[in-house]
């Protein structure tokens, strides 16, 4: 039977690792949506967030997806900052949490906003499946690279 200074440490132990989890997904999620933000709709101007309305609302919408984004990575941020005050951090886990968030929202975007709500498309007036194909494999690559990797990461701690 563990003692109850053991079973406090192990329950601090789990609450990091969630910790080093959520603050990586969060920052994934965050700079995927701020990288999609800044080339596609921005640089290249093929798509708003939301194209089945004025451009004035695809604009609105796409200031909103920018805060989300900027929300989102901040708040991983302050997380990890908090997990090195803490001398926490399980850096090569936070990456694959990075990956596996960045590849969730690519995979979310590819798949429910491109092709189940229809609120935009990677782009227009062109064959659109090979985009389409290229978007959801990148996303599908970051998100099994992160599994990959996180899988490692607990292999190694335990080892």
């Amino acid at each position: 039977m563990a003692s109850k200074k053991q079973e406090i440490a192990d329950e601090t132990a789990r609450k990091l690792q969630k910790q080093n989890f959520w603050s990586g997904v969060l920052f994934g999620i965050g700079s995927m949506a701020f990288v999609d933000e800044v080339i596609f709709h921005q640089l290249l101007q093929w798509h708003h967030f939301y194209d089945l309305a004025t451009p004035q609302i695809g604009i609105f919408a796409d200031g909103l997806l920018n805060s989300f984004a900027w929300v989102a990575a901040i708040g991983g941020l302050f997380m990890f900052a908090d997990l090195r005050r803490r001398h926490a951090v399980r850096l090569r886990y936070w990456i694959a949490s990075v990956l596996m968030g960045a590849g969730g929202f690519q995979l979310f975007d590819g798949i429910i906003d491109h092709k189940v709500f229809r609120t935009h498309q990677v782009r227009y007036q062109v064959e659109l499946w090979p985009y389409d194909l290229s978007w959801n494999l990148f996303g599908a690559a970051l998100l099994i690279a992160g599994v990959f990797l996180a899988k490692s990461a607990k292999e190694r701690r335990s080892a």
